[in-house]
């Protein structure tokens, strides 16, 4: 079974779709507000409980800088577009009137990209992606870390590499973790035959391969259409639209393809010399990702921490969806990290945002980001305790001011109010335990009996923009959103409700909730433009199990139209020498292992004719004319499941700021 449906996964299928221009829109010439005088005020009231007397991570994020490409526009073969380095340039000086100021510091450090020494023989790329591609240098070449999410972008960092390093052979690559910014780029700089032949290693933690393709098969979709929203998807970066990704700037657009791991790290405590370096390794699986690890240096007394610590508090459940995190288990791997190597090491590095240097300092670090979150857990749990429901303890909780004081544990990415709902969603669920919110009204019916009771359209978009004009943006989107749940013509509340979000995002310190506002103001304005989405890279199909693919015809039965049928079908793929049935009955579908001798038909097939006619729409008739199928039995029962399936995902995405 799939143990981890959902995760950072689902941007390899959200950079192969490409959204188009949309001509059908409220007004396509609105103008994107500016601060209103409530938002410079919060802005200015927020500065003043800021720690700006710390200023240390502008040294940090700036030492051992290198170099950086001439050209900044990284590009695919075909001349287009997949990184702009310098799309952030704009982001000098204080900070505008529209963005939070503890915002603009964290853009302004997280930009900085090229390449930096973190130690002798340790290096990083940085900027090149929304991750950093850690480089050390071995006796005879180079052992790469997490190479980025695109093949451009790791062939660029690591041009950029040998050219100031020297051009040296590449030894092994280590996959940190399971998601996708950490391995998607490694065929960029190293090839199947260089895994195949010995000359390159492969590592990463036990349970990599699964879940770093499954994360994309079951709510890919669902996913995808939230990452959009979570990444700024179609805002151009700039002081009124994308102003950083929390982790990173933004991601690129490559090709992401998939390398599998020749090795697997299975234990904390594991041993490896690689290039003549000797690693250390400490697995953490549940904490940042369901299949992660660090390592430690101790010829180097260096400490690589992963994506479990980060110059920003991280997501413990994601704004695009994904299987909770446990903070819990998350704050006792740093726990042990310090135990097992905060005695030794002198610099820690992580696969987001910048190093650190000397023992007290990387040791407060960690304690302190360990703190954060365990902080988040125990509080949750005891507000929750207490009778508290999700959004009465998102509304309270927040750091004590020690904690606070550090920028690492602000919310650029993660914040606490989503991740204290998290944490209740984690041990509770969605139900807040209120009759009332057992069974609640879907949003269209709400909306139109909440603009009734408020006496009609006209007086609920009044009522809105009163409460805009008083600076009560939560307020005024509330009801603008009833409104235009009622009624999504109404384009006197779908304004309000844009602008609400552009004042909410203006003041956003998370540079995530500042992407979703943006993205809804400009959704409230604009319905959503049509998408094409390329199926994923045969590198994540080659890797996905069979029963897992099975799943995908699962989800789209459609009970209407397979109402009444019972099917039976025998699936063999000779090149991978693996037979299944699999059955519809009562619109359910089942699979299991092996041919079932009374089934309706036996077809014959590789594995990518099956999702050649699942993701790409073939027909039968089609792959069976190409030779890519032969059917053996009743010919017409494949045809009745395939009409059984909903249609293949159209060129509309689904709304999310409007029914």
């Amino acid at each position: 079974m799939l143990k981890n449906v959902l995760g950072f996964g689902a941007i390899a299928a959200l950079a192969g779709c490409q959204y188009l221009p949309n001509t059908e829109n409220l007004d396509a010439n609105a103008p994107v507000a500016d601060a209103s005088s409530y938002t410079l005020a919060a802005n200015a009231a927020y500065s003043e409980t800021l720690p700006w007397d710390d200023v240390e991570d502008e040294e940090l994020s700036s030492r051992g800088f290198i170099a950086t490409l001439e050209d900044p526009v990284i590009r695919k073969a075909d001349g287009s577009v997949v990184i702009d380095l310098s799309a952030f340039d704009f982001a000098t000086g204080d900070a505008p009137d529209t963005v939070n100021p503890s915002l603009w510091r964290h853009l302004k450090l997280i930009k900085k990209h090229g390449l930096f020494e973190v130690a002798d023989g340790i290096y990083q790329v940085r900027g090149f992606d929304l991750s950093v591609m850690s480089v050390i240098e071995g006796e005879t070449g180079y052992i790469v870390i997490d190479p980025l999410l695109s093949t451009e972008t790791a062939a660029a960092a690591m041009e950029l590499v040998r050219s100031q390093l020297g051009d040296k052979p590449i030894h092994a690559v280590i996959y940190t973790h399971s998601h996708a910014d950490h391995f998607g780029g490694a065929k960029g700089i190293v090839s199947v035959e260089d895994v195949k032949s010995g000359r390159v290693k492969v590592l990463a933690p036990e349970g990599f391969l699964e879940h770093s393709v499954s994360e994309n098969i079951i709510a890919g979709p669902a996913m995808t259409r939230r990452s959009t929203y979570q990444f700024g998807r179609d805002l151009k970066p700039g002081p009124l639209g994308l102003a950083g990704s929390g982790i990173g700037t933004q991601l690129s657009v490559g090709s992401i393809r998939l390398l599998p791991p020749s090795h697997t790290i299975t234990r904390t405590g594991e041993r490896m010399t690689l290039d003549g370096v000797e690693f250390v390794f400490q697995v953490t699986p549940g904490a940042e990702a369901p299949a992660e690890m660090n390592f430690y240096l101790p010829g180097k007394r260096a400490l690589c921490l992963a994506e479990n610590a980060n110059v920003t508090m991280h997501n413990v459940l994601t704004p695009r969806g994904a299987l909770v995190r446990d903070a819990q288990v998350w704050a006792h791997y740093l726990t042990e990290s310090q135990v097992l190597f905060g005695g030794e090491a002198e610099v820690l590095f992580n696969s987001h945002g910048w190093p650190r240097w000397g023992q007290e300092d990387l040791n407060e670090f960690i304690a302190s980001h360990r703190d954060a979150y365990k902080y988040l857990h125990d509080q949750s749990v005891r507000l929750m305790n207490k009778g508290l429901t999700e959004m009465e303890i998102a509304e309270q909780i927040a750091l004590p001011e020690p904690l606070a004081a550090k920028w690492y544990n602000r919310g650029y990415y993660g914040t606490m109010s989503h991740n204290s709902k998290a944490v209740y969603q984690r041990y509770l669920g969605w139900y807040d335990g209120n009759p009332t919110n057992l069974n609640p009204l879907p949003p269209e019916d709400a909306g139109a009996r909440y603009v009734e009771a408020l006496g009609g359209a006209g007086n609920a978009v009044k009522l809105a923009r009163e409460a805009y004009a008083e600076g009560d943006y939560r307020w005024a989107a509330e009801l603008a959103n009833r409104v235009v749940f009622a009624d999504d013509s109404n384009t006197g509340a779908r304004e309000v409700l844009a602008q609400s979000f552009e004042q909410m995002a203006y003041q956003a310190e998370g540079m995530l909730w500042r992407n979703m506002y943006l993205m809804g103001a400009k959704e409230a304005r604009t319905t959503p433009g049509a998408v094409t989405i390329s199926t994923q890279s045969p590198d994540m199909i080659a890797a996905v199990d069979t029963k897992d693919l099975l799943e995908l015809i699962a989800i789209k039965v459609d009970p209407v139209r397979a109402a009444g049928k019972d099917i039976s079908l025998n699936l063999q793929f000779p090149e991978r020498k693996e037979a299944f049935n699999i059955a519809l009955k009562h619109s359910v579908l089942v699979q299991r292992v092996g041919n079932d001798a009374e089934a309706d038909a036996t077809l014959t097939m590789p594995r990518l004719a099956l999702l050649g006619m699942l993701v790409q729409g073939r027909t039968p008739e089609q792959m069976i004319a190409a030779g890519a199928l032969s059917v053996s039995g009743d010919g017409a029962a494949l045809g009745q499941l395939l009409s059984s399936l909903e249609d293949p995902a159209g060129t509309k995405p689904f709304e999310i700021v409007s029914p």
